[in-house]
């Protein structure tokens, strides 16, 4: 089995040097102090230290450039992270390498409601499980991604409106405690915005908008490449802006709520309301087979022709393009990638979101502006979430996470 706790970077300039082997891959030491602007002989005594730390190694003689060959330096091949993205329903987790390419990945299903002791135990057994098939005894450091509002600094959630039993609880500590290593805490949609940035379309955007449309509806915030949680940590808790003074009352207690309006829930709930009342024949018969409706269902009664299915997709899509166009106006970013389990409904969301937030924005904010579905699924959080503890090992300062 493979041992992979390692120490944490001591200084800036280790920070640096790791994720920038972890970003651009093994490079020389040559290479190195050209990237970092320091000298050879600096780069050499870093990387003797981070050796020492169980971070980083000697990989060899690069490749000539001219004159005495440099050495090649790389991240250990002993480090291991996990990414743990828990959702409203259920749950991912997957173990990566220090340059967190995913090396095995689980979902089980969840319901978020059951607690934090059930849901967590349930995570961190397939942790175990993950970890066991890809033979890691030790980790050098866990992410952990939650469906609501999170204190980053003090690893807890607060007040979250789906996660009953969740408001304060040491989420962080928990995992912290379980598996032995450093931890980091996030809202699932910051976590998701991180792996898209990662791995994801959003690669080479410095300014975008990640919004997820979930069982509820969030939206992750990177400004010039650094993502933005705001003063408490709830900036992009855009679910609950309100599109109309009237109309269901959202899990916040408020009414009018775009989640209350658009989001997963909102839709399984007009659907079966549609079923029940005779509207729509394809609904009915699908709740008649399952006892319950889902936002997937919705989608394969639109795939199915369902009129009825179709307006309330429509009307899902309009809410959140009227929120969007809104955001566009203030924000101006360069991109909006739009995930969550919703968006298995697929390119009829999309057209209506993309329609409604260009005919009310303003065209010098939507002219260049692309707003396309993630390709990643739930290997996004898994990503996302290891990535934000890899910025946390790699980095001198625990609080930060990139």
């Amino acid at each position: 089995m493979r041992h992979s706790l390692a120490g944490r970077a001591e200084s800036q300039l280790q920070a640096r040097l790791l994720a920038e082997l972890r970003d651009e891959g093994p490079q020389s030491k040559a290479q190195l102090a050209d990237s970092l602007q320091v000298s050879r002989t600096t780069v050499g005594a870093e990387v003797v230290r981070l050796g020492e730390l169980g971070l980083a190694i000697e990989a060899g003689p690069a490749a000539s450039r001219g004159g005495r060959r440099s050495t090649l330096v790389d991240l250990s091949p002993e480090i291991r992270f996990a990414g743990i993205a828990i959702g409203a329903t259920g749950l991912s987790v997957g173990v990566t390498d220090g340059r967190l390419t995913t090396l095995a990945v689980r979902h089980r299903d969840c319901d978020i409601k059951q607690g934090p002791e059930q849901v967590l135990a349930l995570a961190l057994e397939t942790t175990r499980e993950v970890m066991a098939e890809v033979g890691v005894t030790l980790l050098s450091g866990a992410g952990v991604g939650v469906p609501g509002p999170v204190d980053f600094h003090r690893g807890v959630s607060v007040s979250p409106p789906i996660m009953p039993g969740w408001d304060g609880y040491p989420v962080r500590d928990a995992v912290s405690r379980d598996l032995g290593c450093p931890v980091v805490l996030d809202n699932d949609v910051n976590v998701l915005a991180i792996g898209e940035q990662h791995a994801g379309v959003a690669k080479a955007a410095k300014d975008f908008l990640f919004v997820k449309i979930g069982t509820g509806i969030g939206c992750g915030i990177v400004v010039d490449g650094d993502l933005y949680r705001g003063v408490d940590g709830c900036a992009g808790d855009i679910g609950h802006i309100r599109v109309d003074d009237f109309g269901p009352t959202c899990a916040c207690g408020n009414t009018g709520c775009l989640e209350a309006f658009a989001g997963g829930a909102a839709l399984a709930r007009d659907a079966t309301a549609a079923a029940r009342s005779g509207r729509s024949d394809v609904l009915a018969a699908m709740l008649a087979e399952r006892s319950e409706l889902s936002a997937a269902d919705v989608g394969l009664a639109v795939s199915q022709g369902d009129p009825v299915a179709v307006q309330l997709i429509r009307d899902s899509g309009r809410r959140v393009g009227q929120v969007l166009a809104s955001l566009v106006s203030f924000f101006n970013p360069g991109l909006i990638v739009i995930g969550g389990g919703v968006t298995a409904i697929g390119h009829s969301l999309l057209a209506e979101i993309r329609g409604v937030t260009y005919r009310r924005s303003l065209p010098l904010a939507t002219g260049n502006l692309p707003i396309v579905l993630s390709e990643l699924g739930s290997e996004g959080g898994v990503v996302g979430a290891a990535r934000m503890v890899s910025g946390a090992i790699y980095s001198s300062d625990p609080s930060r996470a990139v």
